[in-house]
């Protein structure tokens, strides 16, 4: 068999006896007809019972089906780089990563160079992964945290379905000025981009709808350490949400916060969970707060 960028295996079961392969890829195993091509053209492999095999064989129950996936070509618009990153966890179907405040997810016109996607590209390289980068969710430059990477196209297309569902679900804990009244709710306030801005967004009517819940943890007459679950997932939706409250982030001055005691929004993505898109089990991973959030709670005795 090839060095394909990953391997998915079946047992066809006796529902599934004397079908033709294409269904049985179509209609049970979820291989979308674009997936089909894609396999059949870059340089993937199709394999029953060990024989290579296109989609028109007969298939029987007890058989096994194997598809090597076909390696991807990297964008010439991102450069691999050799850049520090904490890996969570790994397999060959997607990376979960904890991303640093100050790291951009993906290059831009102001932050070309050094960031996740550049060191994931460049980890790949070392590694001799022959995949492109696919983020499924993204942080802001100075948000840290957990986020979700994706290996190949069908995994990344999976993964983004189950987040739109509702299936891949980001919690996040935040440091937000002010004491917050009540103790826990629920922000459901319209985002829009700002109108003067290409940057910044708003709550506006007319806008997408973004559901913000949260549970407070600690508070002072200064500051207010909440959790987050977000049901919606809108640039900026938290850091728009709590400025609307009233209550900005710490450090966030884009959206009102002040930077005497946080150089960046305080706001960390501290935990994720799916359903892994080929095995079905509900995976959780969760990441501690880093240190100049703990530093903050620590001397306001907000832990």
């Amino acid at each position: 068999m090839n060095n394909g960028i990953a391997t998915l295996k079946w047992i066809v079961g006796s529902d599934c006896d004397k079908q033709l392969l294409r269904l049985f890829l179509r209609e049970h195993c979820q291989i979308s007809k674009k997936a089909l091509a894609e396999i059949k053209f870059n340089g993937g492999r199709i394999f029953l019972n060990g024989q290579e095999v296109t989609v028109r064989a007969m298939i029987h129950e007890g058989d096994q089906v194997i598809i090597m996936l076909p390696a991807e070509t990297v964008s010439n618009a991102v450069q691999p780089e050799k850049v520090d990153i904490n890996i969570v966890y790994e397999d060959e179907h997607l990376l979960v990563m904890n991303k640093e405040a100050g790291m951009a997810t993906i290059p831009s016109r102001e932050h070309p160079h050094h960031t996740l996607a550049n060191a994931v590209l460049g980890y790949y390289k070392e590694k001799g992964i022959p995949a492109t980068f696919h983020a499924v969710n993204r942080l802001d430059k100075d948000t840290s945290g957990l986020l979700v990477v994706a290996k190949h196209r069908l995994a990344h297309d999976r993964l983004s379905k189950l987040q739109q569902v509702g299936k891949l679900k980001r919690y996040y804990q935040a440091i937000v000025e002010g004491a917050v009244a009540e103790k826990e709710g629920t922000i459901d306030a319209p985002i829009a981009r700002s109108k003067d801005s290409i940057i910044s967004r708003e709550v506006r009517e007319g806008g997408q709808r973004a559901v913000t819940h949260y549970k407070v943890k600690a508070t002072t007459e200064h500051a207010t350490f909440v959790d987050i679950n977000l049901e919606t997932g809108r640039t900026h939706q938290i850091r728009v949400h709590f400025s609307h409250l009233g209550h900005p982030l710490l450090g966030d001055d884009l959206y009102g916060g002040i930077l005497d005691e946080m150089n960046r929004q305080a706001l960390h993505c501290y935990r994720v969970e799916f359903e892994h898109p080929f095995n079905g089990k509900v995976t959780t991973f969760e990441q501690g707060l880093p240190e100049d959030m703990r530093a903050y709670l620590k001397k306001w005795s907000m832990e």
